[in-house]
């Protein structure tokens, strides 16, 4: 796949690009409703001989339009998404650079700079897509300021259990530590991914070692707590328990939650390694704790559920 990253104004010619046929959209999650658009432009390309592609955006709008002052963590970290949108068969992805300039584009300018030049002569985005300044283009009235230069394919709303599947529905389910609810409308379980970092080996000393992770400062997390969890390593799956939080019981201060996760019959040394955590049940919140041996007996438990959970010995 291709990766074209983009600003406006830009200087690509229409006439040295293929005929495309892309899908549009800022895509956080890549969720279920996000997959039935991608996969509809993906089709309709290998259907007409052209090659596909995905227009998608960063930083999130909501950067520009709405300066919040806490940073705007994603769904799926930049790298996650390019990742998960080539596993789908697409052959470029344009990554345009949501700016303040861009966000004052008409929505005329927008279509001709990143639709027309681009050479997209089929374009298809979800019922909800919206472009230009003040998002006063739509797919209502895309097709009229289109004149004729491309056509275009609304994918309506996508459901599971009666409800939108929607990026805001999977950051409430995360909040509340609901990642099993998530599962479904992503088609997948939450992933976090994180490089194994020196902690401070306490976990060994209880006969728990545990692998503490360095995460993307941009990527969401769950809410605090244990979780039953997957853990890929070497492109191998082993099951686990994740805490996620601020270690109470040794530390004081700590506002950061850190992940940290206990694979279960693994014996590696995996410093500096990459992980990649499932996350699959949430099993309890971070307590503090009064001594060592509640500790052990609190995790020990633990455990055990998870290993039920999970339907193994």
């Amino acid at each position: 796949m291709k990766i074209i990253r983009l600003s406006t104004p830009h200087s690509l010619e229409r006439q040295e690009l293929p005929e495309t046929i892309a899908a549009i959209g800022f895509f956080d999650g890549i969720h279920k409703g996000h997959r039935a658009v991608i996969e509809k432009a993906v089709m309709l390309a290998k259907e007409e001989g052209k090659e596909s592609a995905v227009i998608t955006f960063h930083p999130h709008p909501s950067v520009v339009l709405k300066k919040p002052s806490k940073p705007v963590l994603y769904i799926t970290a930049q790298d996650e998404k390019v990742e998960l949108i080539e596993q789908m068969g697409v052959d470029r992805l344009y990554i345009i650079t949501f700016n303040e300039q861009l966000s004052r584009l008409a929505p005329k300018k927008f279509i001709e700079q990143f639709i027309v030049q681009l050479h997209i002569t089929h374009l298809v985005a979800g019922f909800d897509f919206t472009f230009g300044f003040k998002g006063a283009g739509n797919m209502h009235n895309i097709d009229e300021m289109a004149k004729g230069k491309f056509s275009t394919t609304t994918v309506e709303k996508q459901q599971y259990a009666g409800e939108k599947i929607s990026s805001t529905r999977i950051r409430k389910c995360l909040a509340t530590g609901e990642v099993d609810k998530v599962i479904p409308l992503l088609g997948r379980p939450y992933q976090t991914t994180g490089k194994v970092i020196e902690g401070d080996k306490r976990g060994r000393k209880l006969g728990f070692p545990t692998a503490n992770l360095q995460t993307d400062d941009e990527k969401l997390l769950p809410k605090q707590g244990v979780y039953a969890v997957k853990v890929m390593y070497d492109q191998k799956y082993y099951f686990g328990m994740a805490n996620l939080g601020v270690k109470p019981t040794f530390v004081k201060g700590q506002t950061k939650p850190q992940v940290e996760v206990y694979i279960f019959d693994f014996d590696h040394n995996i410093y500096g390694e990459t992980l990649v955590i499932e996350w699959h049940q949430y099993i309890r919140a971070e307590k503090k704790f009064n001594g060592i041996e509640e500790i052990v007996t609190q995790l020990q438990d633990d455990e055990k559920r998870i290993r039920q959970f999970f339907n193994i010995e």
